[in-house]
């Protein structure tokens, strides 16, 4: 997808950001998909509307407890020279205010899963925080933990430590970081379970827009508690001792691992089963989380 009469700031894997004046972006999540740090040669219908829907639901229920950048995402609303694009941009697109980005992924862990499992089996700690021994795969942890990442030059996110965050941002702000990140984990967590499901961990990003009174206002930016920012799984079906099935890319990670894909280009193709179970996982969270059962035309 793209719009010729605008300039692009970044092309990612799922999404593209567009300058929208000189203080807002468009943000366009589109049905790509992506692992093993590849883009795949197969979409998933839909896969962008559920980001996006969903990162507006929770902006929408977080707003009490963070503000956040969106401006809008009705394209009734969006400015002339977008209206052409409107059947492309409807459901799959926001306008954000700009923000000077935190260079930390904030990260919240309530379960023992992922990167956080892989540590204490090494360490018997997460992020240089120790935890009790004998905890299994998919555990409970006895509270929620901030376990903050970093970019390595290689793209990836790197766990680190509390430290590395003071370090990067000053005292003050990692501490706001990890308060803010934990009160949002929380309060999603609780409604996510009331939903029947478990939010094992998730990710936020934090950035800086001008406040009314000209100071530098901290906001939740990005995509928000969806299936690709977070590790949700079925209550009903959740049994500690090992992974657990999720709502996210787990069924493309294991068609590829099935198939021993070096991982290496080109990224292959994904048979239409692969896809069509890939989207109904994206859109069971979508609804669960939501109370909706179709989606924006």
């Amino acid at each position: 997808m793209s719009f010729s009469d605008l300039k692009p700031i970044l092309t990612g894997k799922v999404r593209d950001l567009y300058e929208v004046g000189t203080d807002r972006l468009l943000f366009v999540a589109s049905d790509r998909i992506s692992a093993f740090d590849h883009v795949l040669g197969s979409l998933v219908p839909d896969k962008g509307k559920v980001l996006t829907q969903l990162s507006l639901f929770w902006f929408d229920f977080l707003r009490n407890l963070v503000p956040n950048h969106l401006i809008t995402a009705d394209v009734r609303d969006y400015p002339a020279d977008l209206q052409a694009f409107s059947d492309d941009l409807r459901g799959r697109s926001m306008i954000v205010q700009r923000a000077r980005m935190v260079q930390v992924e904030c990260v919240a862990r309530g379960y023992l899963s992922g990167s956080g499992w892989k540590d204490y089996q090494q360490t018997g700690a997460v992020c240089g925080i120790e935890l009790p021994s004998g905890l299994r795969e998919s555990d409970r942890l006895p509270q929620p933990i901030f376990t903050p990442a970093a970019k390595n030059h290689t793209g990836h996110d790197e766990n680190v430590g509390f430290d590395h965050v003071v370090d990067a941002v000053g005292e003050e702000l990692a501490e706001e970081l990890r308060m803010l990140t934990l009160s949002i984990y929380s309060t999603a967590s609780k409604y996510a379970e009331s939903k029947g499901l478990i939010l094992a961990d998730t990710k936020f990003e934090f950035g800086f827009v001008p406040a009314k009174d000209g100071s530098d206002l901290l906001v939740l930016a990005d995509e928000v508690l969806t299936p690709d920012s977070s590790r949700y799984w079925l209550a009903s079906g959740y049994a500690p001792g090992g992974a657990q099935p999720s709502f996210d890319k787990q069924f493309v990670r294991d068609y590829l691992e099935r198939i021993h894909w070096n991982k290496q280009l080109p990224a292959p193709a994904l048979p239409d089963e692969v896809v069509e179970e890939t989207r109904a996982k994206y859109l069971q969270a979508f609804t669960l989380l939501t109370g909706k059962q179709e989606l924006p035309e």
